[in-house]
């Protein structure tokens, strides 16, 4: 028998073992797909939802394990599940909480890819989806059917940036047992308590705020229910949806400046905000903390701060050629989706003639997002490019 080991089978392992007590405020990134057990015991005690161990890199390691304690801290919550974009967190929780001959709701202003998934949902799989007017509050009650298992709300809203009267909401759907879901990115669950508010179950786009430089996609479920989040977590697993260890470690870095870079870009968004609104060429200003913004009254009453995300409405005499004109001479600002990163964008969208709650008689919308570039020069920028219209 040898005695000793050959180089290909001693460049394959390691058998160093690094001194106790290193201390940093980076956490270690843990990548691994094939996560060793010590013994046959624990292999088939394992189970990848729980978190008091490990099983497969899939479902977890102390690095996404970081993470989602740090995500459902923020937000209120108990447990969160990281997926690999925002998109894939609605996903989860649509194909968690229904089935064939189930019943759901969305608010008509909703994100679109949310409005996109139930669409689908109801074409391919059997399932009823019904879209309501986000302002409708306690009357929601109205529309809840006896298959009604789940209701999206977004406070705000995608675009148009209403808020809705969320407590109202979830009352009217606890009565009659349905969980309501909160898409609460806006905010990051800095400065809206989405579980205070009625939220059963909360998503998070991390690719925003939480991710910081526009560089990574990630989602995370965040719930404070136990049975929901096995619910949840067993959806998550049946799917095989996770994500890798060096995306989650540059959240983590990420993540200590967020609130800094948030109220950053909140502020800027007013002061730009206040500009676009002496302009003559402008009709509405779309942003939550402004009264020109359906639902600010519940903007003042539930929120503690705001972000740098809104829209604003041109008067109705400028065509949407004009405004792609205005949009394409911008130079500050990228085109492009997604924001709260560092860098401001600017997007127009055309209001939908099938949306229930829109009461102006513009199509034409331009959603902006402030990012950390002074809000001088963002204004100076509009300016010129108002000038082209």
């Amino acid at each position: 028998m040898k005695k000793e080991l050959s180089k290909e089978t001693l460049i394959n392992h390691n058998s160093y073992t690094p001194p106790a007590g290193f201390r940093s405020y980076a956490e270690p990134v843990y990548r691994g797909s094939t996560i060793l057990f010590r013994n046959l015991k624990e292999l088939r005690a394992r189970f990848g939802l729980n978190r008091d161990g490990y099983a497969y890199g899939l479902h977890g390691t102390p690095t996404t394990y970081t993470l989602e304690a740090q995500l459902a801290a923020i937000e209120g919550g108990n447990h969160a599940l990281l997926v690999s974009s925002g998109l894939s967190a609605i996903s989860l929780v649509d194909l968690a909480f229904l089935k064939t001959g189930d019943d759901m709701l969305i608010p008509d202003n909703a994100y679109n890819p949310t409005q996109d998934m139930g669409r689908w949902l109801a074409r391919d799989f059997g399932i009823s989806v019904r879209f309501y007017d986000p302002m409708i509050g306690a009357g929601i009650a109205g529309l809840i059917q006896e298959n009604t298992k789940l209701i999206w709300t977004e406070v705000p809203g995608s675009i148009t940036m209403e808020v809705p009267d969320l407590p109202a909401i979830s009352r009217a759907a606890h009565a009659k047992g349905v969980v309501v879901a909160l898409d609460n990115t806006w905010s990051a669950g800095l400065v809206y308590d989405g579980f205070a508010h009625g939220a059963d179950v909360i998503v998070q786009a991390v690719t925003k705020y939480q991710g910081g430089a526009s560089d990574l996609l990630m989602g995370a479920v965040i719930m404070k229910d136990g049975d929901l989040f096995r619910k949840v977590g067993m959806a998550r697993m049946r799917l095989g949806m996770g994500v890798g260890a060096d995306d989650v470690a540059m959240v983590l870095r990420s993540l200590p400046t967020m609130k800094l870079r948030f109220d950053r870009t909140g502020a800027s968004s007013l002061i730009v905000a206040d500009w676009l609104k002496s302009r003559p060429e402008v009709d509405k200003i779309l942003h939550p903390a402004y009264p020109d913004c359906p639902g600010h009254e519940f903007f003042k009453r539930d929120f503690t701060g705001t972000g740098g995300l809104f829209s604003f409405v041109f008067h109705e005499k400028y065509t949407g050629e004009q405004i792609d004109r205005f949009i394409e001479s911008l130079t500050l600002f990228g085109l492009g989706y997604s924001w709260g990163g560092t860098h401001s964008l600017a997007v127009p969208y055309a209001i939908s003639d099938k949306r229930i709650n829109w009461k102006l008689p513009q199509k034409h919308v331009v959603r902006l997002y402030i990012g950390l570039d002074d809000p001088q020069d963002l204004i100076a920028d509009l300016e010129q490019a108002m000038a082209k219209m």
